[in-house]
């Protein structure tokens, strides 16, 4: 189930607050990827489908420097050729940040290639470099080790655990500052347009707070005036 344009659109206008209340109507509750948080937050909302990577924990015979000779590493062939354009690549880390994930090197390579974001439930190592890629980031921490120490990359696009989240590939992938949610793929254009008119009805509160209103009534709607007053609201601000 291909992410439509106006869907990934409409998400980049949204907050991952909005969308895991949307989420949490539907008794998902475990779909923000915990303890992960953007490299620049002034970057723009990353959207985009999820191409995950799982690593397991490395065992030293396995896991000499010279395993990144051979192209069909996992995770070199992953950021090289198999993580799609537009997509959002996902990395089950285990939540250990003592080596990294990645460093500039790849995630140059993945922003070269079109690629929407990265994200890890780990560290980058050169995160100060990463940072000012033109390319969307999560970490725990910064973490200078090769990854090649703590971590073995075993096999791309299965399901994942990411942050205690669970993604699925396919699964749509939404960071901005607060951190990354996982919406599942067949729910991504119903979550997105909940999103879209929440978002509408929370900067009409938001304004009215600004001038002083009482929550009450207004936040949420139970005073009938109050969706009176927004859908004029609306019609004067093209919303």
């Amino acid at each position: 189930m291909a992410l439509k344009p106006a869907t990934r659109d409409k998400l980049k206008t949204v907050s991952t607050a909005t969308i895991t209340t949307a989420l949490f109507k539907r008794g998902l509750r475990v779909q923000m990827i915990q303890g992960v948080m953007p490299l620049d937050p002034s970057k723009p909302t990353m959207v985009g489908e999820a191409f995950t990577l799982r690593y397991i924990p490395a065992r030293e015979d396995l896991n000499p420097m010279t395993v990144f000779n051979d192209p069909e590493h996992p995770q070199r062939k992953a950021v090289e050729q198999d993580c799609p354009p537009g997509h959002v690549f996902v990395i089950d880390s285990r939540k250990d940040p003592r080596a990294a994930s990645a460093g500039s090197i790849l995630v140059t390579r993945l922003m070269k290639r079109g690629v929407a974001g990265i994200v890890t439930d780990g560290g980058f190592r050169d995160a100060a470099e990463i940072a000012r890629l033109d390319i969307p980031a999560f970490h725990t921490r910064p973490a200078a080790p090769t990854n090649l120490t703590l971590h073995h990359a075993i096999d791309t696009n299965v399901p994942i655990a990411c942050g205690d989240a669970p993604v699925f590939p396919g699964d749509v992938i939404v960071g901005d500052g607060d951190g990354v949610v996982v919406i599942p793929a067949h729910l991504a254009d119903e979550i997105a347009d909940e999103a879209v008119e929440m978002t509408a009805y929370e900067d009409f509160a938001t304004e009215k707070v600004l001038e002083g209103r009482s929550i009450r009534g207004l936040y949420p709607a139970t005073d009938p005036n109050s969706k009176v007053e927004f859908a004029a609201w609306r019609k004067a601000k093209g919303r």
